[in-house]
């Protein structure tokens, strides 16, 4: 028997349900069979049914004569599953790449040592997929990972019932399920008389903490977004559970919990806009008024948003606007202070300006004020060496970043931005070091010197280049970002191709210096085992390949994110004496892109997610290959002169939408994969570190590479912040001009 019967019930769905069958015949993990409900739809769902089934034997599609809905759809499939767990997938929904692997890995884990049987219900997370682009992760996605590695009911952890009580985010043992005679009603919330029984029945629960499911949020079509009295059936659905728990006695410890669910759950509906008819309002009120009160455990105490519920609906549409009433006014009082406090902050501002610089005032940033990192802190820790007199203030974006010790040193002088104490320095000080522009807020005073580091050298467009490209340019004001520009007295360049592509993307008023990038000094002539330290701390094995992957963030996809590789299967073809070190785009680390599989792998140790550790020039120091798609840490990588593989599989897509100054995939670092198979060729080959490889790495260097000599902080503090004079590199063995394929892209309008 197959180890998911995965049953899919459609209606009207005929544009998502080809993407959605997809989604789950392509999944890696194939021990499955799908059985497919045509519930009597008008379109073409049949048709697509049948052709799916025709060609995938493990597809068998039933027709149902008449229509009977999603849950009654759902138990017409149910007869006909033979596998070992039920999914129940919504039509317009799809599977995330590797889910179904992801899911029998968790199952397998958590079998229970004493049986054969695994846990009763699996619980993973999903995200939000809305029909404009965006992508956002179910808030609640802690509950999953709070929930530990082993499996516990939901009275030993009653949070897991704080996620949406769905069906289609969890997938059930079918022998629970048929022993407790499980089945879904009619009518809308169908999903309420399941979801609660078999949580508050499962004996053994276990989580997955991986987004394994996109949620379709459809811009029309919704059937909970329809105005209806069909939304009355919730109250009917919420009986069928409190008759449950009627039958089962030794459940009822959950009647409060259902009866406070309840009634948040039926005031959640009337206040949508767009569920009830508005002459309905008011039943649909009184309707749950009445069974609030009928299902009220004895001595149970109200929650205080819930005592509406004792009143009559006239008082409920007072508390309503009540309420919207003083967030608005509160929204005025927040205004008025901020206006004050404006021209309280422009007359405090206009004092500082009147006062002389201080010479020995120097400010710092990195990312967005997110720590002492970057290029920035090399010229920093550099500063504080050979120039202590100067003084160095941090500027962080809140009090979070300024109690996280890797990123800000205890012994760090830092300011908040926005303070008093940012509004200050910011005005005083001569010397400003960042990788990002500063704040609009931040004038350039006569004698202050700025000095642009980057964030390293560039593969895609930047600046003014951004302006024919709309799609990478969203949310990016390019006009303002050159005004910022503007303030600018140096910019560092690691090589002459980057000064070209510095002074066509920001046309300003700034001088180029060859002073290479401060943050790779620690990559010149860097020893294998000056990575030891790090491979200690990230827990690599002694002796272990470490292979690092780095891809970039993309900007053909809303939220940035494609899944290129199955990492999975990337660390299991590495094999034994090797360990995968994954290391996300900045940009990627706070959205949904983790939680596609990479959290789930790092804590099963199938592979080290290494996206949050702040140094990434630790990283390189405790790898031995680098496989990248288009991130500039290939330009910073090649210092270290160690193998690096380009994996550039959407290669057409990417510089069609972010634009490119030259093709990697021509002048590249090392070899280049256009698919998974060229990739892992070239891994278990050994071709990765070949001589090709090597004589195209020593032209990359040599090209991209050549002031990067090791002393490029130093030459920062001397030259722009003492006035010293200090000799430009001479660049690396063998460095020679930019190719003239290269200088035509740059210079061409």
């Amino acid at each position: 028997m197959p180890r998911f019967s995965v049953i899919i019930p459609c209606f009207k769905v005929q544009g998502f349900l080809r993407e959605c069958l997809d989604s789950v015949l392509d999944q890696s993990y194939r021990d499955i069979e799908v059985i497919a409900v045509n519930d009597c739809s008008p379109d073409g769902c049949g048709t697509i049914l049948d052709e799916y089934a025709a060609r995938d034997e493990r597809v068998r599609v039933l027709h149902l004569e008449e229509n009977v809905g999603l849950g009654r759809a759902r138990n017409a499939g149910l007869p006909h599953a033979t596998g070992d767990y039920l999914f129940f997938l919504d039509s317009d929904d799809t599977l995330t790449p590797g889910a179904l692997r992801a899911m029998a890995d968790r199952l397998a884990e958590t079998e229970d040592p004493d049986g054969p049987d695994g846990p009763d219900v699996l619980v993973f997370d999903y995200a939000r997929t809305y029909w404009w682009g965006g992508t956002r992760r179910n808030v609640l996605a802690e509950v999953l990972a709070e929930a530990g590695d082993g499996t516990f009911t939901a009275a030993e952890h009653p949070g897991i019932l704080d996620l949406l009580m769905v069906v289609w985010n969890k997938v059930y043992r079918r022998d629970f399920v048929e022993r407790e005679g499980f089945t879904f009603p009619p009518g809308y919330y169908e999903d309420t008389p399941w979801t609660f029984p078999v949580m508050f029945s499962a004996g053994r629960i276990a989580t997955l903490d991986r987004i394994c499911l996109n949620y379709r949020q459809r811009r029309q079509g919704n059937i909970l977004s329809t105005t209806s009295r069909k939304h009355f059936d919730v109250h009917a659905q919420y009986e069928r559970v409190f008759a449950f728990l009627d039958a089962r006695p030794e459940l009822a410890r959950w009647r409060p919990f259902l009866h406070a669910k309840m009634g948040e759950h039926c005031l959640d509906i009337l206040s949508k806009p767009d569920r009830l008819p508005p002459s309905d309002k008011a039943e649909f009120f009184r309707r749950t008024a009445e069974m609030f009160r009928a299902y009220r455990p004895e001595g149970a105490e109200i929650p205080a948003e819930l005592r509406v519920l004792n009143g009559g609906y006239a008082a409920y549409l007072v508390r309503r606007q009540s309420g919207r009433a003083g967030r608005e006014l509160e929204r005025r009082a927040r205004q008025a202070r901020g206006v004050v406090a404006g021209r309280a902050g422009r007359v405090r501002t206009a004092v500082n300006r009147r006062r002389p610089l201080d010479a020995g005032l120097a400010v710092y940033s990195a990312f967005s004020h997110r720590g002492v990192l970057g290029d920035p802190a090399a010229v920093y820790r550099k500063a504080r060496e050979i120039a202590p007199h100067l003084r160095g203030v941090w500027v962080v974006r809140d009090e979070e970043y300024a109690a996280d010790t890797a990123a800000l040193p205890p012994d760090t002088e830092h300011v908040i931005l926005g303070s008093a104490a940012y509004r200050r320095v910011t005005e005083r000080a001569t010397f400003f070091v960042n990788n990002v522009n500063w704040p609009g807020a931040v004038a350039k005073r006569p004698g202050s010197v700025h000095i642009h580091t980057h964030q390293g050298t560039p593969l895609k467009y930047m600046g003014a280049d951004l302006l024919g490209r709309p799609g990478a340019r969203h949310g990016i004001d390019v006009p303002q970002m050159l005004r910022r520009a503007d303030r600018w007295d140096y910019s560092l360049v690691a090589g002459r191709y980057a000064e070209r592509v510095w002074e066509r993307a920001y046309p300003c008023h700034f001088a180029s210096v060859h002073t290479g990038s401060p943050r790779n000094d620690v990559l010149v002539g860097a020893a294998p085992e000056d990575g030891r330290r790090v491979r200690e701390r990230l827990g690599v094995p002694e002796g272990h390949t470490v292979v690092l992957y780095a891809p970039t963030r993309r900007e053909y996809r809303r939220g940035g994110h494609v899944e290129r590789i199955d990492l999975a299967r990337l660390a299991a073809d590495l094999g034994d004496g090797h360990t995968l070190v994954v290391r996300l785009h900045p940009s990627l680390a706070t959205g949904p892109a983790r939680g596609m599989g990479l959290t789930e792998l790092h804590r099963r140790g199938v592979l080290i997610d290494a996206t949050d550790e702040p140094h990434v020039e630790e990283l390189m120091l405790a790898s031995d290959l680098l496989i990248t798609d288009y991130s500039a840490l290939m330009f910073d990588y090649a210092v270290l002169d160690r193998p690096i593989v380009i994996h550039a599989d959407d290669w057409g897509a990417y510089t069609a939408s972010r634009g490119t100054y030259f093709d990697i995939t021509a002048e590249a670092p090392g070899h280049v994969s256009r698919s998974y198979r060229e990739l892992a060729w070239l891994l278990a080959s050994g071709a990765w570190r070949d001589e090709e490889a090597a004589r195209l790495r020593s032209a990359f260097r040599a090209r991209f590479c050549e002031y990067d000599d090791g002393l490029a902080a130093e030459r920062v503090v001397r030259t722009l912040m003492l006035g010293e004079q200090m000799p430009e590199p001479v660049g690396v063995p063998g460095a020679r001009a930019v190719p003239s394929a290269v200088r035509s892209l740059l210079t061409s309008s």
